[in-house]
């Protein structure tokens, strides 16, 4: 009867280790393939356009700084017209393009962020984008008395806040891999 009993227990206790490890390396699994998707979906093309919109804006200004090496919106003489119809076109077709795709990544992808709630650094992003946009409509109908969003890009933040994403999601993935 003890040897019943203990058999009995032996494969109850076997039973309960294999599903401990089974549940285990399904919730490793689940949190891999979490990360996953972040890292594809949001952090690594918000990364991505970050950087890209970084790079290209150092070189917009090589090329349009003042002989200073100001910008012409920082500048104690006001822009000229030439220099606001370039501005006006590397916004249209490079800037906005790449603010807007940061933009509809917050939105469309929020739920792969990694804190609880959206950061503050987000918001003024899309606040940014929005801004951005009613100029640019505003050139589209001829006005050009304005030629920068109402909410200023926060551009070192994002970029910090994309690269401490990525890198931190792609530490947390190289550890679940081993």
């Amino acid at each position: 009867m003890i040897t019943v009993v203990v058999t009995i227990a032996l494969a109850f206790a076997g039973y309960v280790a294999t599903y401990l490890n089974g549940l285990r390396l399904s919730q490793r699994q689940e949190r891999l393939a979490r990360l996953n998707r972040q890292l594809s979906d949001f952090y690594g093309p918000l990364f991505a356009l970050t950087e890209a919109n970084s790079r290209i804006f150092s070189a917009f200004m090589e090329r349009n700084a003042r002989p200073d090496g100001r910008s012409p919106f920082v500048h104690e003489t006001a822009p000229s017209e030439e220099e606001l119809a370039e501005w006006r076109l590397w916004v249209k077709t490079v800037f906005l393009p790449n603010i807007q795709a940061m933009r509809d990544l917050v939105i469309k992808r929020a739920d792969l962020l990694s804190e609880p709630e959206m950061p503050p650094i987000l918001l003024q992003l899309c606040a940014h984008v929005s801004g951005y946009e009613i100029t640019a409509a505003r050139w589209e109908q001829g006005n050009y008395d304005e030629h920068l969003s109402v909410v200023p890009f926060p551009s070192e933040g994002i970029a910090a806040y994309a690269r401490h994403g990525f890198a931190s999601l792609k530490q947390q993935q190289g550890r679940l891999l081993g």
